[in-house]
């Protein structure tokens, strides 16, 4: 297989959202004088590994249900890799790279439950566990729907991963770390959830009850203005409180971003073409509020 369609059906440019949050774990661990290269470059392949399974497993039971092959509104950020639709890979194929993922991903995961602890193991698990049946029987979490998925995507790409790097790191968890995942949740739901709109109509035809497909495109704006409010919400009383460092008020720095993001939402929400500029604008606030909590935890260590 050729590298480029290696990338293309692992859709490899996403993976650097949940690296992000990765960094931030190992970041807040880093501030407390704990910090491991080897284990942190360990923790980024597995994440990797598991994201490129999900994907790769979502575009074969995608296949299989009839969902990519009927969704017309195709965008560089939602629709699946296609491989299987342009012929590129057989459905074969695809399912057979997702379980090679999962394997190595699996590998390191035991590897660093051995060398860091077991709790380590109890986070792989339960990240596995939401990534390979977000579309895979029989739990199928897409398909039960009104929120699980949501739900789900927030809680993997949050405070599991990042208590999962923190705890690889400074062997222990801590309130702050999960408050910092609790922030990236938030980011890491409102990204699958914005990427739902141009999907309503294949998703609703084949009986996936995204939160978008229950209350309608119109209504579900305002889903992701909570989303991205609780970003913010939790920066801010974290912060207040004395759970993060000060130096944490610099996430709100995004708040431009955010809101033009919601902007375009609210005014293009059933207009596909017109809302990708929300998608792209959610990845950017996903990896500006990931980097400036890194830089937030590097200042605070020397301030």
């Amino acid at each position: 297989m050729r590298l480029k369609t290696v990338l293309q059906v692992t859709r490899a440019p996403f993976f650097a959202s949940l690296v992000s949050s990765v960094l931030v774990g190992a970041a807040i661990a880093w501030k407390e004088g704990s910090f491991h290269p080897g284990y942190l470059l360990l923790t980024v392949l597995g994440i990797i590994c598991v994201n490129a399974g999900m994907n790769m497993g979502n575009d074969y039971f995608d296949h299989l249900s009839g969902n990519d092959a009927i969704n017309s509104e195709l965008t560089p950020f939602s629709g699946g890799s296609r491989t299987i639709q342009e012929g590129i890979l057989t459905a074969r194929q695809v399912l057979a790279g997702s379980l090679l993922f999962y394997i190595i991903a699996s590998v390191i995961g035991l590897y660093l439950s051995v060398m860091r602890g077991w709790p380590v193991l109890w986070v792989g698990l339960i990240g596995m566990f939401l990534a390979l049946f977000s579309n895979a029987p029989p739990f199928r979490l897409n398909y039960v729907g009104h929120g699980l998925a949501e739900l789900a995507t927030g809680l993997g790409a949050g405070p599991l991963i990042v208590l999962g790097s923190y705890y690889v790191q400074a062997q222990r968890l801590t309130q702050e770390a999960l408050c910092a995942g609790l922030a990236m949740g938030f980011l890491g739901a409102a990204l699958i959830y914005i990427n739902e709109f141009p999907d309503h109509d294949a998703d609703k035809a084949v009986g996936k009850t995204t939160l978008v497909v229950v209350l309608g495109r119109e209504r579900a704006v305002q889903g992701y203005i909570a989303l991205l409010g609780g970003v913010y919400a939790v920066v801010t009383v974290g912060t207040a409180m004395g759970v993060f460092p000060y130096t944490m008020w610099v996430v709100l720095l995004t708040l431009p971003l955010a809101r033009k993001s919601i902007q375009v939402a609210m005014r293009f929400h059933s207009d596909t073409p017109r809302l990708i500029p929300a998608m792209a604008g959610t990845i950017q606030l996903y990896l500006a509020n990931a980097i400036l909590i890194c830089l937030a935890y590097s200042a605070a260590r020397f301030l």
